[in-house]
């Protein structure tokens, strides 16, 4: 128990120092940390593990709320925890129909000890292929890149996304085209996300970013990664999406987001502000220069919010979706009792 106590604490200052950051590692770390808390945990009813989960789950959310892959991981993993129970209740009740209330009370319901022993391996079971599905969701989605990159397309993609990198790649093997990338001042990940492809062999540009709108005229496709999809089928996506997602809207150019599905958040983003974090200003203005402009005030966003209008389609590890679709998403993933922690 120690133990578990101990890579919990260890989790949190991570997280609160940034020495862990994104959402794949970060929704890797809280399903392992669930794994073994809930294979020392002690519980008697559904109820008991529930309030547990929760109770780690908020104090994982608190270290970092912006990183919402831990939220969306524990739900994920509660959410597996109901289905175990539900079919460990129906088999139990087809052996012994008196023996098992159905509705809501079953969740208050203890389990003899034999039982719980059973619904623990089956719960660890299914998160353990919940770990594999994460750790295989970059193949799943680069299997669908030929149906979506044709010969000779131009290719916009915007930061540096992991999963948009593998998706260019995988495309490369079977098709030739061209991206282009704009730099994603001040952090100046597409270049180095620019400097990945070439070397994989695919012809790429790098453009400012106030080129975007000018260039768009010549794309034919925007494929970007994403930091959060949002329950309305929204993105919270790197400072700059938004920007590249209205060019896009201009032109008519579709703009293709690939995510795996633990990216799904069930919240409601309400404007650029509600998830949204600053950077130092330095990145954008010197130190030296603040005395000469006193009134001037600097903003180094994080993050975009693009509304589902902008996006035309979602790449996920389990096929394309319209952001229309992403309400039916959640309650496939998600139940609704879990979207607080508190």
């Amino acid at each position: 128990h120690r133990k578990m106590e101990g890579r919990i604490d260890q989790f949190i200052t991570q997280l609160k120092r940034r020495q862990i950051e994104g959402s794949f590692p970060v929704a890797k770390e809280t399903a392992d940390i669930l794994r073994m808390a809930i294979s020392k945990m002690k519980f008697s009813t559904l109820a008991e593990l529930l309030q547990e989960m929760k109770k780690i789950g908020k104090r994982l959310v608190d270290a970092n709320p912006l990183e919402f892959g831990i939220g969306n991981t524990v739900r994920r993993i509660m959410f597996i925890c109901r289905e175990e129970y539900n079919n460990f209740s129906n088999k139990e009740a087809a052996k012994e129909p008196a023996m098992f209330l159905t509705g809501d009370d079953s969740e208050e319901e203890s389990l003899a000890s034999d039982n719980i022993r059973e619904f623990k391996a089956a719960i660890l079971t299914s998160i353990t292929e919940l770990i594999d599905e994460l750790q295989n969701l970059y193949r799943n989605i680069s299997d669908q890149a030929i149906e979506h990159i044709h010969t000779n397309e131009v290719i916009m993609t915007f930061g540096a996304s992991k999963t948009v990198e593998e998706f260019l790649k995988a495309a490369a093997k079977k098709r030739k085209f061209e991206v282009v990338v704009p730099e994603s001042a001040p952090s100046l990940r597409g270049q180095r996300m620019a400097q990945t492809l070439s070397q994989a062999g695919i012809e790429t540009t790098v453009i400012s970013d106030a080129s975007i709108f000018a260039i768009m005229a010549r794309v034919n496709k925007v494929i970007v990664g994403t930091h959060a999809v949002m329950a309305n089928g929204g993105l919270i996506a790197p400072s700059g999406t938004h920007m590249t997602a209205l060019a896009a809207k201009h032109h008519t150019v579709p703009v293709v987001v690939c995510t795996g599905l633990y990216k799904l958040t069930p919240m409601f983003p309400h404007d650029q502000d509600t998830f949204n974090d600053l950077n130092s200003p330095s990145q954008i203005l010197n130190f030296e220069d603040a005395d000469t402009l006193e009134h001037t005030h600097v903003t180094n966003p994080t993050f975009d919010y693009v509304p589902p209008e902008l996006i035309s389609l979602y790449v996920t590890n389990f096929g394309g979706h319209n952001p229309s679709y992403v309400y039916r998403l959640l309650s496939e993933y998600y139940n609704p009792e879990d979207y607080n922690f508190d």
